[in-house]
């Protein structure tokens, strides 16, 4: 995956989270547990995204 990606993802996640934690302050006594769990299945593929241009593989030293 392309590395200049990264500054990217972890925006777009950390967003997604704040906007999770936004909607459930504001909803406190009734929640939308759907909503709240679609926005952290985006938030956590944006931050595996991340991680996963951040990570290098080694292969390349071995051979």
């Amino acid at each position: 995956m392309n590395p200049k990606y990264l500054v990217l993802y972890l925006i777009a996640a950390t967003l997604a989270l704040g906007l999770v934690i936004y909607q459930s302050i504001t909803t406190y006594p009734v929640l939308n547990y759907s909503r709240i769990a679609l926005n952290l299945v985006i938030s956590f593929s944006f931050y595996y995204l991340a991680y996963k241009t951040y990570h290098e593989k080694k292969d390349r030293e071995l051979m």
